[in-house]
């Protein structure tokens, strides 16, 4: 049987303040109208999955969109997250389009939670044949509220989409778990992909922003919904990386990002 094949797409980075990852005292949070004042403003990178195995190619997460500055303008999310620090070839469509996929090549899109980060182009697999998979509890929230947008939740990136929902952890593919996390928000995931030659990697998406965030102790983010809950799944994703001896990837660390292999010119089996 073909062995797993993982490819790691580096879709550039927002920029940000630190402390929307990071709390720490003596912080403040700022639009980037004021970035040239003293504060940490940090590369806020962005990164998508895809995992070829035998029974069917997988996409983890989908980035930001291109249209980013006016469809996050309702939100006003686009004066603190501004997508500024990305090139031509690292948008989330020329990266697919560079190991040789299209979205009629993905059988599954899987959504570690819905914000507007990380379900940026959920919306390019509308008329596909592709599942749409999110947690049940995220499906819930992200529909359920009413008007536009709730957060980093817009509906303009999942509206008019049929999501399959999972609950608790769950073997979607042969050697891929989806992972329960919750705290960032109701339904977030994180993601175990089991690797011949690699070993185990666990994508932990926003449920662990940062190495960091990780410690110990844990250090939490600005944007959590349930801080409990955050910090008990933090512990939960811990106790798997031990007893597997997972490599753990975290969802927005720019130094880590920058030195694993990322597509198109390295991947992971």
């Amino acid at each position: 049987m073909a062995p797993i094949k993982l490819h790691v797409l580096d879709c550039g980075s927002m920029s940000c303040d630190l402390t929307w990852l990071l709390l720490k005292a003596g912080r403040t949070i700022r639009p980037r109208a004021e970035k040239d004042r003293p504060v940490e403003w940090y590369p806020c990178t962005t990164h998508a999955v895809v995992v070829e195995t035998p029974e069917g190619t997988l996409l983890w997460d989908t980035s930001c969109p291109r249209d980013w500055e006016t469809r996050w303008a309702p939100t006003g999310l686009q004066e603190f997250f501004p997508y500024d620090q990305v090139s031509e070839d690292e948008y989330f469509d020329s990266r697919l389009d560079q190991i040789g996929l299209g979205v009629a090549d993905i059988d599954y899109v899987v959504a570690s939670h819905l914000h507007f980060d990380h379900a940026g182009n959920m919306q390019l697999f509308k008329n596909s044949n592709a599942r749409l998979i999110c947690n049940d509890k995220e499906k819930e929230f992200a529909f359920g509220y009413a008007g536009a947008f709730n957060g980093a939740h817009l509906k303009a990136d999942y509206e008019g989409l049929n999501f399959e929902t999972v609950s608790g952890d769950t073997e979607i593919l042969p050697g891929i778990t989806l992972i329960e996390a919750p705290g960032h928000t109701p339904g977030t995931m994180s993601m175990r992909v089991d690797l011949a030659e690699s070993g185990p990697m666990i994508f932990t998406s926003d449920a662990i922003y940062l190495g960091d965030s990780y410690g110990p102790p844990a250090s939490p983010a600005a944007i959590v919904n349930d801080l409990g809950a955050w910090y008990a799944s933090v512990e939960k994703l811990r106790g798997i990386a031990e007893a597997s001896g997972a490599e753990m990837i975290f969802g927005h660390d720019a130094e880590q990002l920058r030195s694993m292999k990322r597509a198109p010119e390295a991947f992971y089996q």
